[in-house]
């Protein structure tokens, strides 16, 4: 499914935040639900960017990072939002004690943050946001790796909020 990635230029915390509000305005599927990877170094923006979706979503709660409670939900209407941070996990073992894929499906949006320390535990990605630095500020790389997530993107690279900052849209 995997489309040209989107790549945007994030000189400060600031257009991570227009970045993560762009992608819930994008976002189409609380009736198919949807799988967000955010990967990244440390301090590479994956709260900040989930944070601000969340919060554009509707989120009215402090969104933290889910990194000592692994799970945090937030109800918005009919859907479901789910923060994972598996950061401090060593097993997919432990993953799969979390149960997160009864937290996936119609009326589930999931953002998990670290996914590759899941293993085959972690439920299958529709969008993959890689965050890493680039000199003093960030870049990421958007990709679509099913159809619900190329409809997202698709929407997303309509988003005329983000066009100074995307590096490669034709």
């Amino acid at each position: 499914m995997t489309k040209t990635p989107l790549d945007f230029d994030l000189p400060d915390s600031a257009i991570t935040e227009t970045l993560g509000a762009a992608l819930a305005h994008a976002f189409a599927a609380p009736s198919t639900g949807a799988v967000l990877y955010l990967r990244g170094e440390l301090g590479s923006g994956k709260t900040t960017c989930a944070r601000s979706l969340l919060h554009a979503l509707g989120v009215t709660a402090i969104v933290r990072s889910p990194t000592y409670t692994l799970v945090d939900t937030y109800s918005v209407g009919a859907l479901n939002c789910v923060h994972v941070d598996l950061y401090r996990l060593r097993s997919s073992a432990e993953v799969e004690e979390l149960g997160l894929r009864d937290l996936t499906g119609p009326g589930y949006l999931m953002l998990i943050e670290w996914p590759e320390k899941g293993g085959d535990a972690v439920p299958h990605a529709d969008v993959e946001l890689q965050l890493q630095y680039a000199g003093e500020s960030r870049a990421a790389s958007l990709s679509a790796v099913s159809a619900v997530g190329d409809t997202w993107l698709g929407k997303l690279a309509l988003d005329t909020s983000l066009v100074p900052y995307v590096s490669n849209l034709t």
